[in-house]
């Protein structure tokens, strides 16, 4: 039986840092696992502009704690006043790894996001043009479609047409929750890739209402039926370079959360590597994890692999986790898997 194992160190291709006290609470819990990860630029007023990241990304290393290895790749929002120059001297710079869109009032503080695609090609066509990866929260908005569908609609609807309206753009399909994500991406020519999350791998919508409405366990995109989350499971642990993790890990406080309309979104960045050991252990996968965590994300955006290592142990007891971390402005609930958690970073 395997008790420990060492890995390149992980990053995170999809996570949300908040800002001002909620940053400088949730960046240690990161920054402690992962070497990298791609920030959501969904803040209120958004990081839109060139200008906007670099203060972000000042603000998010001047909240680091001392002795941290830790680097934020920044992305901007797009918007349909989007400046194609501004992308272009963004990306050329380094400053940004990827651009960010939402349809708009897809997820938390979408609102500026994008409602009419064509007004956005310049962008696109840009992207495609220098190599820059467009970052796709991947639902419809229609309120006609159902929530549970909004993903499988999304392929079809929005996200082949403008694959094939854009030749060559580097697609991330972010937080796939769906079969139809997991075999689109499998099954796509051209550069796709999606990540899938800590939380959809270990829970599904059972977990989220069987026995009365848990907000902790509430995301978007919602949490499916069982059979979506095997499929997540079966292409996680495949070791296919096609997918790797971006937690989606998203603080909210939880009067936020334990309210009549509550926020969307798991905070999952503390136990997030014991999770993942838990999974792919039961998946027999083990010996998969580093291509998920560590491999497939730098090769799809064209970055090195981290040179340092990451050990995890499995004990003979639970690890224990905390049950929530604590901000000046309230608590933020841990994502609690259900279970004991055996593995923890050594």
């Amino acid at each position: 039986m395997t008790r420990t194992l060492t890995i390149r160190r992980p990053d995170d291709w999809h996570l949300h840092l908040r800002d001002d006290a909620m940053l400088r609470a949730v960046l240690p819990e990161t920054s402690r696992d992962f070497a990298r990860a791609i920030i959501m630029p969904n803040l209120v007023p958004p990081v839109v502009t060139s200008s906007d990241a670099v203060a972000y990304r000042d603000r998010i290393m001047d909240a680091l704690p001392q002795g941290a290895d830790f680097k934020p790749l920044m992305t901007l929002y797009l918007t349909e006043d989007t400046d194609p120059a501004d992308v272009r001297a963004a990306a050329q710079s380094g400053l940004i790894t990827a651009i960010k869109l939402y349809p708009a009032g897809a997820t938390t503080n979408s609102a500026s996001g994008v409602s009419n695609f064509d007004k956005v090609r310049p962008v696109l066509e840009t992207m495609a043009e220098i190599g820059l990866p467009l970052c796709f929260h991947g639902e419809v908005t229609d309120p006609t479609v159902d929530i549970f569908d909004r993903e499988a609609v999304f392929l079809e609807t929005k996200l082949d047409p403008i694959r094939r309206a854009t030749p060559g753009l580097k697609v991330t399909l972010e937080h796939i929750t769906t079969k139809d994500g997991i075999d689109y991406v499998a099954g796509a020519s051209g550069e796709i890739a999606g990540t899938i999350t800590t939380h959809h791998l270990m829970i599904n919508r059972n977990h989220l209402l069987a026995g009365g409405i848990r907000p902790h366990y509430y995301c978007l995109p919602v949490v499916k039926r069982a059979t979506h989350q095997e499929a997540l499971r079966k292409a996680a642990t495949s070791g296919n370079p096609r997918f790797f993790l971006g937690t989606d890990s998203a603080p909210h406080l939880d009067g936020a959360k334990e309210s009549a309309c509550g926020c969307a979104g798991c905070f999952t960045a503390t136990n997030t590597m014991a999770c993942l050991a838990h999974v792919f252990e039961e998946e027999n996968a083990l010996d998969k994890l580093e291509a998920f965590t560590s491999l497939n994300g730098p090769a799809h955006y064209g970055l090195p692999v981290n040179d340092a290592t990451l050990t995890l142990t499995k004990g003979d007891t639970p690890t224990p986790y905390p049950s929530h971390i604590d901000t000046p402005d309230g608590r933020v609930t841990v994502f609690d898997p259900g279970h004991p958690l055996m593995w923890r970073v050594t």
